[in-house]
């Protein structure tokens, strides 16, 4: 998981790490990219395991829920001052989460 750096909309609360397709990307290949761009972490087997929408007052957006591997030797380094941490799917549900990335744990405690 990753905090939102100060400064970013969210601030302070925890996220799954990823963001925005860019035009010609799938959602496997923008996960990897910004992986790389924002914790120059190298990922594998990507895999869309989920979907939702939420609605923030100033936009609505669709998240992913994608399964990964990190590659072997990879580990995450943080590009953008945020602070990063792994967690057990049982500490999500305590965690001050993104409302959105709220919403995809019933997927996460399913798996």
């Amino acid at each position: 998981m990753a905090q939102r750096p100060e400064g970013k909309a969210q601030a302070g609360l925890w996220e799954f790490p990823g963001g925005k397709i860019e035009p010609g990307e799938t959602p496997e290949e923008a996960l990897a990219r910004e992986c790389r761009e924002e914790l120059a972490l190298e990922i594998e087997n990507p895999s869309v395991l989920r979907s939702v929408l939420h609605r923030y007052p100033e936009k609505m957006i669709r998240l992913l829920l994608v399964e990964c591997s990190v590659r072997p030797g990879s580990v995450p380094v943080p590009q953008e001052g945020q602070s990063v941490d792994w967690f057990h799917p049982s500490e999500l549900d305590r965690l001050p989460l993104c409302p959105a990335d709220r919403e995809l744990l019933p997927y996460v405690f399913s798996r």
